[in-house]
């Protein structure tokens, strides 16, 4: 969020500002959280490998001056027992310290390869864009300062960008959009996917045994790294993204096809929702005017921005070893309950398709038929409270002679599309002590 134009800002000024979104991106705190832990496991095996000398060195000692009463086959028998109780405590600490340390390194690989290919393949898009290139001069940017500016920004989620425009002066350009797509999702939302493709990719090309132990079983518990997620979490994270990011697109396309986004071509349409769908749930670019946008789309956005990076739809039970019915039952049931959602959502679901059986009113008569009054009469309706903020005639911003005031509710002047909506919320408010389990297969964390 800019206080000011960002165009006001020198070269220097926005050198600034680059290190510093840099260093605030979650990838790279994350990563210097790794590098302190590695540093502190070395520290750590450095002071037991001393402590270990020293005991030898006391052993040493002690069995000279102590007297032959076993015989060398029990001395052997004895070395050989208290090694093989000492190896497995020792072994798990160098496996973790080899496991962070290896960890750091594809991180460290991840952040390099996504900044010098971001910032080249921006560079070499500007190039070859006559547009992009009258864009940036007549902004008097140069165009590595913004191919590096928007790769970081766009890297770390901050959503800055040099001109004041942000990316509303480049709608016309879907190369460029489709090119900060991917370092937007990798950045935030797909990091924890792309993390588990490379240490994987990296354990199959060095067969180190710390990497392969991280793709064996869970590399967060081994590491005690937040973002790297099991396989099966990781797939079920990249199918929840793409499914939201589907659906975003879907609504901004069939909403604003004739609207916020006239004037494109087809594709040039389609880029664009897809650029502001996934840029929705953290990184805050846009190539629309969000004022411009459809009610019921700007719901869905603060949805959007209200679920965590990694939120994932994962209808698996933990394994735990125990199965206390048959996996077919299990199965099935376990299904079945995935389905439901929270009661938050179904509200929000609600409000969604209200906005949009309702969107001629909202544009024409945005006074009475504001988002805050829809809200309120939902969440009267689930509660079953009966509140309602009225509807009044002198509200209108064309006034109708015929309109007259009357003693009924905000809904009383609903279509009949949005007053069966509101039918189904008053039931699904009575009945909602059966649901309140729902939304337990969305993983937040």
């Amino acid at each position: 969020m800019s206080a000011v134009e960002m165009e006001v800002f020198s070269d220097g000024q926005l050198f600034v500002l680059t290190v510093l979104m840099f260093t605030g991106g979650e990838v790279f705190v994350s990563l210097v959280g790794l590098a302190s832990k590695w540093s502190k496991l070395r520290k750590q095996g450095t002071i037991s490998i001393s402590q270990r000398v020293e005991s030898h060195d006391d052993e040493g000692v002690e069995l000279e001056t102590t007297p032959q009463v076993a015989n060398a086959t029990d001395t052997d028998s004895w070395t050989r027992n208290s090694d093989e109780t000492s190896k497995s405590p020792i072994d798990a600490k160098r496996l973790r310290r080899e496991a962070v340390r290896s960890l750091s390194l594809v991180v460290l690989a991840i952040v390099v390869a996504a900044h010098v290919l971001g910032g080249a393949a921006i560079a070499a898009y500007v190039y070859a864009s006559p547009g992009a290139r009258r864009t940036l001069r007549s902004k008097a940017l140069g165009v590595w300062t913004f191919a590096v500016f928007t790769t970081v920004s766009t890297f770390s989620n901050c959503g800055f960008m040099p001109n004041n425009e942000n990316m509303a002066a480049f709608r016309r350009d879907t190369g460029l959009q489709l090119l900060l797509v991917p370092l937007a999702l990798s950045g935030n939302t797909l990091f924890p996917t792309l993390l588990a493709v490379c240490v994987r990719a990296a354990a199959e090309a060095t067969r180190r045994p710390e990497l392969v132990e991280m793709t064996a079983r869970n590399g967060r518990e081994l590491t005690g790294y937040y973002h790297l997620l099991p396989a099966r979490r990781c797939a079920m994270l990249a199918a929840t993204v793409a499914g939201l990011v589907a659906v975003q697109v879907c609504m901004v396309c069939g909403m604003e096809w004739g609207g916020a986004l006239r004037g494109m071509g087809p594709w040039e349409k389609v880029s664009n929702a897809l650029f502001v769908a996934v840029n929705s749930r953290h990184t805050g670019e846009s190539t629309l005017d969000l004022s411009t946008l459809a009610p019921a789309i700007l719901v869905l956005f603060v949805l959007m921005m209200y679920l965590p990076p990694y939120t994932t739809w994962f209808p698996f039970e933990e394994s735990s070893g125990v199965k206390d019915h048959p996996t077919e039952e299990t199965q099935g049931s376990r299904l079945l309950k995935s389905t439901a959602l929270s009661q938050l959502s179904y509200l929000a679901i609600f409000i969604i398709a209200i906005c949009i059986t309702e969107r001629e009113n909202l544009e024409e008569d945005p006074l009475n038929f504001s988002l805050l009054s829809i809200v309120v009469e939902v969440a009267s309706a689930y509660g079953n409270v009966g509140f309602s903020m009225g509807y009044s005639c002198s509200r209108q911003i064309s006034p109708d002679r015929l309109c007259t005031d009357r003693w009924t509710g905000f809904v009383g002047r609903w279509s009949d599309s949005g007053k069966l909506i509101l039918i189904l919320v008053m039931l699904f408010g009575r009945l909602k002590k059966f649901g309140m389990k729902g939304g337990k297969a969305w993983k937040l964390g």
